[in-house]
């Protein structure tokens, strides 16, 4: 009997291909399921289409010695005021003992280069949805870059990337909120462009959700600072400068829109800036004497944790923290 020559192996049986399995022959098995079927098999479970259900997973970064920038040109960095790095870094790991005395999954980006001096704020370099994370491309030149080590790190722990944003697009994380489980609102602003919200559009309709875009007021931010959402049926909203087409929407899907005793101040940005654990329980900035009384009245409970010296970052708990799963409809 001859040997059979290397090529003819290759070919399967007298050389041919037709047949074989990597041609599509009888031994080839076809991928059946939906890439939302493969989210907790080939991908990490995590999902979000809400604001407010049970958070199970999130993403940070403990600032280090990047924050030397807010020392060195704490405008030129976006930054308030100059921080004390040690102690930022301190009341950093204070949150992130918070999260886990919650049971909730912490995971950390770890740059492997230097980090960029606003690296910390994670939510502005992603967001979630039913299906996989939407990457931000931060507004300012000297955010360029973060959200590489968050996509390096995203990838690591196995969380399926929807879109990069491309071409002139700019978007960060804190202007995209769930309505409800199958609508985002986005803001369109400072940090927000149309750019970016027809891609995002585009990436949502694939998974079927829709977007509604609104305008936010000129010297705002973000519009996390605005909205944010602590149960199926509650939203609290900055009084004269939520858009009214963000009320509308939200009373048309059940909400009790309710206004905190906001002013241009300090104190009120810290208040609107927290994170909802799960219904009507919130982790919140600690050391804010006028707006405990009105989260009580709402029944909602309050993890604080001290955080003051992040707040001259011009940031608080709500822009530390990237949502990476919440329990979801589907």
């Amino acid at each position: 009997m001859n040997k059979k020559t290397a090529c003819e192996l290759q070919n399967g049986k007298n050389g041919e291909t037709f047949g074989m399995a990597a041609y599509g022959g009888t031994g080839w098995v076809g991928r059946d399921c939906t890439h939302s079927q493969e989210l907790g098999t080939l991908w990490k479970s995590y999902r979000v289409d809400s604001e407010w259900r049970t958070l199970k997973a999130v993403l940070v970064h403990c600032p280090g010695n990047e924050l030397q920038a807010s020392i060195d040109n704490p405008e030129e960095a976006l930054m308030l005021e100059p921080l004390n790095i040690s102690l930022a870094a301190e009341q950093h790991r204070g949150m992130c003992e918070a999260y886990h005395s919650q049971g909730i999954e912490i995971h950390h980006v770890n740059p492997k280069a230097n980090a960029q001096p606003n690296q910390m704020f994670c939510a502005d370099q992603m967001v979630m949805t039913p299906q996989g994370a939407i990457l931000g491309r931060p507004a300012g030149l000297i955010r360029a870059g973060e959200e590489v080590a968050v996509a390096r790190r995203l990838a690591d722990i196995g969380v399926p990337i929807l879109k990069t944003l491309t071409g002139t697009a700019t978007f960060e994380g804190a202007d995209l909120l769930w309505l409800d489980n199958k609508t985002a609102m986005v803001g369109r602003g400072h940090r927000t462009n149309q750019a970016a919200i027809d891609q995002i559009t585009n990436v949502l309709r694939e998974i079927d959700c829709d977007t509604i875009a609104v305008d936010l007021p000129y010297g705002t931010m973000h519009f996390m600072g605005m909205l944010r959402i602590a149960d199926k049926d509650l939203a609290i909203c900055w009084p004269r400068r939520t858009p009214l087409a963000t009320v509308l929407a939200l009373k048309d899907r059940g909400y009790n829109v309710v206004c905190p005793p906001c002013e241009d101040d300090a104190e009120s940005y810290r208040a609107m800036n927290f994170v909802t654990l799960g219904p009507r329980k919130i982790l919140a900035v600690a050391g804010l004497p006028k707006f405990e009384p009105f989260f009580d009245s709402l029944g909602i409970e309050s993890i604080k944790v001290q955080t003051d010296e992040i707040s001259k970052a011009a940031g608080n708990v709500g822009c530390l923290t990237a949502v990476l799963g919440r329990e979801t409809l589907g």
